[in-house]
């Protein structure tokens, strides 16, 4: 397979896995549902696929050593200001704390994808949807009055 072909199929799935999670929201009618979660995955997908490039590109045609970690770290910490947008202060509490770490995980899946770690992202996907929905209705079920 061309690497173009592998890609664009990295870029596929990440856009699948994060609308996964973002149709969740969408049921949930939250704020922050399909198109969000799809573009937080595929973004954190594009800018991991740039570092890792640039990585490649810098180390074996020039002899300059890159560290495509960063790219992850500013991905994780990009991630982090968006998720903060997203928590709000009320009087009856405090809301969009569980949106901000689906965001956060979300992007996290999408950097798996950019790295082929395809089953970590498929997990990452599966666990994320079973704390949103099952936590979801158990703390429903117990927690609240």
């Amino acid at each position: 397979m061309g690497l173009e072909m592998q890609i664009i199929l990295q870029l596929l799935l990440a856009t699948f896995l994060g609308g996964v999670i973002g149709l969740e929201r969408e049921y949930k009618q939250k704020q922050a549902g399909l198109q969000t979660y799809s573009l937080i995955c595929l973004g954190s997908c594009i800018f991991t696929l740039i570092g890792l490039e640039i990585f490649n590109v810098l180390t074996y045609k020039s002899g300059f050593n890159s560290d495509p970690i960063r790219i992850i770290q500013a991905v994780a910490i990009g991630i982090g200001f968006v998720g903060a947008g997203v928590i709000f202060r009320r009087q009856s509490g405090v809301e969009g704390i569980t949106t901000a770490a689906g965001l956060w995980a979300t992007a996290a899946i999408g950097v798996a994808v950019a790295v082929k770690f395809f089953f970590l992202a498929i997990m990452g996907t599966l666990l994320t949807l079973a704390i949103l929905v099952g936590f979801g209705l158990m703390e429903e079920r117990y927690f609240t009055d």
